[in-house]
């Protein structure tokens, strides 16, 4: 891929996480993000997803760059896409414009590995028994047979993704630099969740 760009059209979305090598459909409706979607569409296709904190206008620092692979117009003007992840950014600055979105300058070197084929072989054998467990104690479906046909780092990806945990511990799973630093967050958030679940579930004699 040629040089990633330093400015680059936002998308806020509070409780949307997305990772590299990952796939997110997006339902499209609001004019801002529309004339988002339609520029950055003609432009490189390149768009960062970032997620909102609490008080609404501020943004998390670490977000996820993504292209669309797809995009489909609806007779109600809505646009459906989807976004393949790229890489991670760090957020240095707003850009000011005057378009109806947002725009960042933006810089990648901090997970310069996102854009490298893995070559960590970390073991994930105790985080997907536990991950299994954790999903059915939820009610989650997922296919687990088709899940295990992913790679190493997608499989990461997609259960930090996909996981039901907080907002604040998804972005730490985001912003953790390494496979073997998501695998031990993950593995950790999952193991407190059901530390929890049983301890609460204890019948007291």
């Amino acid at each position: 891929m040629k040089k990633l760009p330093e400015i680059i059209p936002v998308f806020p979305l509070s409780g949307v996480i997305y990772f590299p090598k990952t796939n997110l459909p997006l339902n499209i409706f609001e004019e801002r993000y529309l004339e988002l979607v339609n520029d950055s569409y003609k432009k490189d296709k390149l768009m960062g997803m970032v997620q909102s904190q609490k008080n609404g206008n501020d943004l998390y620092k670490v977000g996820c760059l993504g292209k669309i692979s797809d995009l489909q117009k609806s007779e109600d003007g809505r646009i459906l896409i989807n976004l393949t992840g790229i890489t991670r950014f760090n957020i240095l600055r707003e850009i000011s414009n005057k378009k109806l979105y947002r725009e960042f300058k933006v810089d990648y070197k901090k997970f310069e590995l996102d854009l490298k084929s893995s070559s960590e072989d970390e073991s994930t054998e105790n985080l997907m028994d536990k991950a299994k467990i954790f999903f059915k104690r939820n009610g989650l479906l997922l296919n687990w047979k088709e899940f295990e046909r992913l790679d190493k780092i997608q499989k990461i990806n997609t259960l930090s993704m996909i996981s039901p945990v907080t907002n604040e511990e998804k972005q730490k799973l985001l912003e953790s630099l390494t496979a073997k630093d998501k695998i031990d967050t993950l593995e950790n958030i999952i193991s407190f969740y059901l530390h929890e679940v049983n301890f609460n579930n204890q019948t007291v004699q």
